[in-house]
Protein backbone atom coordinates (compact mmCIF):
# COMPACT_ATOMS: atom_id res chain seq x y z
CA UNK A 1 0.00 0.00 0.00
CA UNK A 2 1.32 3.57 -0.59
CA UNK A 3 1.90 5.40 2.17
CA UNK A 4 0.70 8.89 2.00
CA UNK A 5 2.38 12.22 4.48
CA UNK A 6 -0.63 14.51 4.66
CA UNK A 7 0.76 18.48 5.65
CA UNK A 8 -2.32 20.65 7.09
CA UNK A 9 -0.94 23.93 7.79
CA UNK A 10 0.76 26.84 5.56
CA UNK A 11 1.21 25.65 2.20
CA UNK A 12 3.82 27.91 1.16
CA UNK A 13 5.63 26.43 3.95
CA UNK A 14 4.22 22.97 2.64
CA UNK A 15 5.90 23.25 -0.73
CA UNK A 16 9.12 23.82 1.10
CA UNK A 17 8.32 20.29 3.05
CA UNK A 18 7.83 19.03 -0.16
CA UNK A 19 11.01 19.34 -1.53
CA UNK A 20 12.26 17.77 1.52
CA UNK A 21 10.34 14.40 1.07
CA UNK A 22 11.09 14.51 -2.83
CA UNK A 23 14.83 14.39 -1.92
CA UNK A 24 14.89 12.05 1.36
CA UNK A 25 12.20 9.77 1.12
CA UNK A 26 10.52 9.86 -2.60
CA UNK A 27 8.52 6.28 -2.08
CA UNK A 28 6.34 8.90 0.14
CA UNK A 29 4.00 10.56 -1.62
CA UNK A 30 3.52 13.68 0.37
CA UNK A 31 0.16 16.38 -0.26
CA UNK A 32 -0.81 19.54 1.11
CA UNK A 33 -4.19 19.53 2.58
CA UNK A 34 -6.93 20.12 0.81
CA UNK A 35 -5.18 17.50 -2.11
CA UNK A 36 -5.50 14.42 0.23
CA UNK A 37 -5.52 11.60 -2.41
CA UNK A 38 -6.80 8.38 -0.87
CA UNK A 39 -8.07 8.88 2.85
CA UNK A 40 -6.58 4.81 3.39
CA UNK A 41 -3.45 5.25 2.26
CA UNK A 42 -3.25 8.57 4.59
CA UNK A 43 -0.47 7.34 7.56
CA UNK A 44 1.23 10.48 8.27
CA UNK A 45 -0.55 13.79 8.97
CA UNK A 46 1.57 16.97 9.86
CA UNK A 47 -1.07 19.66 11.51
CA UNK A 48 -1.81 22.76 13.45
CA UNK A 49 -5.05 22.13 13.94
CA UNK A 50 -6.29 18.54 12.50
CA UNK A 51 -10.05 18.14 10.98
CA UNK A 52 -12.10 16.65 12.58
CA UNK A 53 -12.97 12.73 12.74
CA UNK A 54 -9.93 11.83 12.01
CA UNK A 55 -10.08 7.76 12.65
CA UNK A 56 -13.33 7.92 10.40
CA UNK A 57 -11.85 10.17 7.60
CA UNK A 58 -8.19 8.44 7.87
CA UNK A 59 -8.84 4.71 8.92
CA UNK A 60 -4.76 3.58 8.83
CA UNK A 61 -3.41 7.26 10.23
CA UNK A 62 -0.78 6.37 12.56
CA UNK A 63 1.05 9.38 13.67
CA UNK A 64 0.18 12.78 14.01
CA UNK A 65 2.92 15.86 13.85
CA UNK A 66 1.94 19.08 15.08
CA UNK A 67 3.83 21.57 12.74
CA UNK A 68 4.73 23.85 15.73
CA UNK A 69 6.80 23.22 18.86
CA UNK A 70 3.03 23.14 21.13
CA UNK A 71 0.37 21.19 21.22
CA UNK A 72 -2.61 22.69 23.81
CA UNK A 73 -3.61 23.66 20.78
CA UNK A 74 -5.14 19.95 19.63
CA UNK A 75 -8.47 18.63 21.51
CA UNK A 76 -6.81 15.39 22.70
CA UNK A 77 -10.20 14.19 23.66
CA UNK A 78 -11.37 14.66 20.45
CA UNK A 79 -8.07 12.30 18.95
CA UNK A 80 -8.05 8.64 18.02
CA UNK A 81 -6.98 7.59 21.96
CA UNK A 82 -4.10 5.82 20.84
CA UNK A 83 -2.91 7.91 18.09
CA UNK A 84 0.63 8.75 18.58
CA UNK A 85 0.90 12.50 19.07
CA UNK A 86 4.31 14.16 17.85
CA UNK A 87 5.63 17.80 19.06
CA UNK A 88 7.34 19.70 17.19
CA UNK A 89 11.06 19.66 17.59
CA UNK A 90 13.81 21.11 15.10
CA UNK A 91 17.03 23.11 15.45
CA UNK A 92 15.20 26.16 13.83
CA UNK A 93 12.72 26.39 17.27
CA UNK A 94 15.55 26.10 19.36
CA UNK A 95 17.95 28.58 18.25
CA UNK A 96 15.37 31.21 17.80
CA UNK A 97 14.16 30.91 21.19
CA UNK A 98 17.38 31.06 22.56
CA UNK A 99 18.14 33.61 20.52
CA UNK A 100 14.99 35.75 21.58
CA UNK A 101 15.38 34.50 25.25
CA UNK A 102 19.23 36.20 25.30
CA UNK A 103 18.43 39.06 23.93
CA UNK A 104 15.39 39.89 26.17
CA UNK A 105 17.46 38.86 29.66
CA UNK A 106 20.53 40.88 28.56
CA UNK A 107 18.33 43.72 27.92
CA UNK A 108 17.11 43.65 31.33
CA UNK A 109 20.37 42.17 33.28
CA UNK A 110 21.50 45.55 31.42
CA UNK A 111 19.21 47.76 32.16
CA UNK A 112 18.44 49.02 28.70
CA UNK A 113 14.33 49.45 29.35
CA UNK A 114 15.07 52.21 32.08
CA UNK A 115 17.51 53.64 30.01
CA UNK A 116 14.98 54.02 27.14
CA UNK A 117 12.85 55.45 29.59
CA UNK A 118 15.70 57.48 30.31
CA UNK A 119 16.04 58.44 26.67
CA UNK A 120 12.56 59.47 26.54
CA UNK A 121 13.33 61.89 29.26
CA UNK A 122 16.56 63.02 28.09
CA UNK A 123 18.04 61.77 30.77
CA UNK A 124 22.14 61.14 30.34
CA UNK A 125 22.58 59.24 33.48
CA UNK A 126 24.66 56.05 33.83
CA UNK A 127 23.72 52.96 35.92
CA UNK A 128 25.50 50.48 37.75
CA UNK A 129 26.59 47.71 35.61
CA UNK A 130 26.17 44.05 37.60
CA UNK A 131 28.67 41.44 36.31
CA UNK A 132 26.58 38.02 35.14
CA UNK A 133 27.78 35.91 37.85
CA UNK A 134 26.17 38.60 40.29
CA UNK A 135 22.76 37.87 38.29
CA UNK A 136 20.37 34.99 38.91
CA UNK A 137 17.91 33.90 36.05
CA UNK A 138 15.66 31.29 36.41
CA UNK A 139 14.27 29.17 34.01
CA UNK A 140 10.43 27.66 34.51
CA UNK A 141 10.59 24.79 32.22
CA UNK A 142 13.08 21.96 31.90
CA UNK A 143 12.59 20.70 28.42
CA UNK A 144 14.60 20.93 24.95
CA UNK A 145 13.95 24.88 25.14
CA UNK A 146 14.66 25.52 28.70
CA UNK A 147 17.67 23.39 28.60
CA UNK A 148 19.12 25.01 25.33
CA UNK A 149 18.29 28.51 26.90
CA UNK A 150 19.83 27.59 30.12
CA UNK A 151 22.79 26.57 28.70
CA UNK A 152 23.25 29.84 26.75
CA UNK A 153 23.36 31.26 29.95
CA UNK A 154 25.57 28.95 32.31
CA UNK A 155 28.14 30.01 29.16
CA UNK A 156 27.61 33.46 30.08
CA UNK A 157 28.25 33.14 33.62
CA UNK A 158 24.85 33.61 34.81
CA UNK A 159 24.21 31.75 38.18
CA UNK A 160 21.22 30.20 36.31
CA UNK A 161 18.49 27.66 37.88
CA UNK A 162 15.54 25.87 36.53
CA UNK A 163 12.29 24.88 37.81
CA UNK A 164 9.64 22.25 36.49
CA UNK A 165 7.35 19.03 37.82
CA UNK A 166 10.08 16.22 37.07
CA UNK A 167 13.36 16.39 38.34
CA UNK A 168 15.90 17.02 35.68
CA UNK A 169 19.82 17.28 36.03
CA UNK A 170 21.22 20.13 34.04
CA UNK A 171 24.85 20.72 34.23
CA UNK A 172 25.64 24.12 35.58
CA UNK A 173 22.26 24.69 36.37
CA UNK A 174 20.52 24.31 40.19
CA UNK A 175 17.32 22.40 39.20
CA UNK A 176 14.05 22.27 41.39
CA UNK A 177 11.24 20.31 40.69
CA UNK A 178 7.36 19.64 41.89
CA UNK A 179 5.48 22.47 43.96
CA UNK A 180 7.56 22.47 47.08
CA UNK A 181 10.63 23.74 45.70
CA UNK A 182 8.87 26.40 44.05
CA UNK A 183 9.68 28.86 46.53
CA UNK A 184 12.97 28.55 46.69
CA UNK A 185 13.48 28.48 43.55
CA UNK A 186 11.86 31.80 42.88
CA UNK A 187 12.98 33.38 45.94
CA UNK A 188 16.65 32.96 43.80
CA UNK A 189 15.80 34.48 40.35
CA UNK A 190 16.40 38.02 39.54
CA UNK A 191 15.11 37.33 36.30
CA UNK A 192 12.21 34.91 35.57
CA UNK A 193 11.56 33.28 31.98
CA UNK A 194 8.70 31.23 31.41
CA UNK A 195 9.55 28.07 28.92
CA UNK A 196 6.61 25.67 30.14
CA UNK A 197 3.80 24.27 28.63
CA UNK A 198 0.63 25.43 28.30
CA UNK A 199 -1.75 22.50 30.24
CA UNK A 200 -4.44 22.65 33.04
CA UNK A 201 -2.18 23.13 35.84
CA UNK A 202 0.14 25.83 34.29
CA UNK A 203 -2.86 27.87 33.13
CA UNK A 204 -2.69 31.12 35.25
CA UNK A 205 0.33 30.14 36.57
CA UNK A 206 1.68 33.76 36.43
CA UNK A 207 -0.22 35.08 39.37
CA UNK A 208 0.36 37.59 42.15
CA UNK A 209 1.37 34.47 44.65
CA UNK A 210 4.50 33.57 42.21
CA UNK A 211 5.17 37.28 41.50
CA UNK A 212 4.95 37.69 45.71
CA UNK A 213 7.74 35.28 45.84
CA UNK A 214 10.22 36.66 43.77
CA UNK A 215 12.92 39.26 44.16
CA UNK A 216 11.56 42.51 44.42
CA UNK A 217 12.62 44.36 41.41
CA UNK A 218 12.74 40.86 39.52
CA UNK A 219 12.50 41.24 35.80
CA UNK A 220 9.42 38.95 33.79
CA UNK A 221 10.45 37.37 30.02
CA UNK A 222 7.04 35.31 29.15
CA UNK A 223 7.64 33.22 25.81
CA UNK A 224 5.19 30.08 27.32
CA UNK A 225 1.70 30.58 26.56
CA UNK A 226 -0.71 33.44 27.07
CA UNK A 227 -3.40 32.14 29.13
CA UNK A 228 -0.48 31.06 31.66
CA UNK A 229 -0.15 34.90 32.47
CA UNK A 230 -3.01 37.24 35.00
CA UNK A 231 -2.57 40.39 33.48
CA UNK A 232 -4.35 41.98 36.28
CA UNK A 233 -1.40 40.76 38.81
CA UNK A 234 1.22 41.64 36.19
CA UNK A 235 -0.08 44.91 36.21
CA UNK A 236 -0.40 45.40 39.41
CA UNK A 237 2.96 44.02 40.42
CA UNK A 238 5.08 46.66 37.91
CA UNK A 239 2.47 49.32 40.30
CA UNK A 240 4.32 48.25 43.05
CA UNK A 241 7.72 47.60 41.90
CA UNK A 242 7.73 43.91 42.70
CA UNK A 243 8.29 43.39 39.21
CA UNK A 244 10.40 46.00 37.19
CA UNK A 245 9.86 45.16 33.80
CA UNK A 246 8.55 42.35 31.88
CA UNK A 247 9.47 41.12 28.08
CA UNK A 248 6.14 39.52 26.90
CA UNK A 249 6.04 37.55 23.78
CA UNK A 250 2.32 35.83 24.06
CA UNK A 251 -0.45 37.07 25.18
CA UNK A 252 -4.35 36.06 25.53
CA UNK A 253 -5.95 36.39 23.44
CA UNK A 254 -3.36 37.61 20.39
CA UNK A 255 -3.35 40.40 19.42
CA UNK A 256 -4.34 42.05 22.43
CA UNK A 257 -7.45 44.77 22.36
CA UNK A 258 -6.26 48.47 21.35
CA UNK A 259 -6.76 49.30 24.84
CA UNK A 260 -5.35 46.77 26.25
CA UNK A 261 -2.46 48.39 29.78
CA UNK A 262 0.48 46.20 28.47
CA UNK A 263 0.28 48.26 24.73
CA UNK A 264 1.55 51.44 26.13
CA UNK A 265 2.96 50.37 29.58
CA UNK A 266 6.49 52.17 30.12
CA UNK A 267 7.33 48.64 31.72
CA UNK A 268 6.53 46.24 29.40
CA UNK A 269 7.96 45.70 25.84
CA UNK A 270 5.55 43.47 23.50
CA UNK A 271 6.84 41.15 20.79
CA UNK A 272 3.87 39.67 18.72
CA UNK A 273 4.40 36.14 19.36
CA UNK A 274 7.82 35.57 16.96
CA UNK A 275 10.12 34.36 19.91
CA UNK A 276 10.86 31.61 17.87
CA UNK A 277 9.12 29.88 14.65
CA UNK A 278 9.39 26.56 12.63
CA UNK A 279 11.66 26.56 10.18
CA UNK A 280 10.05 24.42 6.96
CA UNK A 281 13.16 22.92 5.83
CA UNK A 282 14.83 21.67 9.14
CA UNK A 283 11.64 20.74 10.24
CA UNK A 284 10.78 18.24 7.57
CA UNK A 285 13.94 16.85 8.15
CA UNK A 286 13.26 16.59 11.97
CA UNK A 287 9.68 15.22 10.86
CA UNK A 288 11.38 12.78 8.38
CA UNK A 289 13.88 11.77 11.19
CA UNK A 290 10.68 10.65 13.24
CA UNK A 291 8.85 9.10 10.58
CA UNK A 292 12.28 6.77 10.04
CA UNK A 293 12.40 6.08 13.95
CA UNK A 294 8.69 5.03 14.00
CA UNK A 295 9.10 2.66 10.98
CA UNK A 296 12.26 0.89 12.56
CA UNK A 297 10.26 0.88 15.74
CA UNK A 298 12.52 3.25 17.43
CA UNK A 299 11.20 5.91 20.11
CA UNK A 300 10.25 9.51 18.67
CA UNK A 301 11.69 12.78 19.82
CA UNK A 302 8.78 15.22 20.80
CA UNK A 303 6.57 12.37 21.54
CA UNK A 304 3.18 13.78 23.83
CA UNK A 305 2.62 12.12 27.23
CA UNK A 306 -0.97 12.52 26.90
CA UNK A 307 -1.32 12.57 30.91
CA UNK A 308 1.20 15.41 31.23
CA UNK A 309 0.08 16.97 28.19
CA UNK A 310 3.57 17.63 26.47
Amino acid sequence: MTTTFLYKSDPVRGRLWAEVFRRRAPDIDFRIWPDIGDPAQVRFLAAWEPPDDLAARFPNLEVLFSSGAGVDQFDFAALPPVLPVVRMVEPGIVGGMVEYVTHAVLGLHRDMPQYRRQQQEGQWKPLPVRPAGERRVGVLGLGSLGQAVLGQFVGMGFDCAGWSRSRHAVDGVQCHAGADELPAFLARTDILVCLLPLTDSTRGFLDARLFSMLPAGAGLVHVGRGPQLVDTDLLAALASGQVGDAVLDVTDPEPLPPAHAFWRHPHVQLTPHIASMTQPLSAAEAVLDNVQRFAAGEPMVGLVDRQKGY
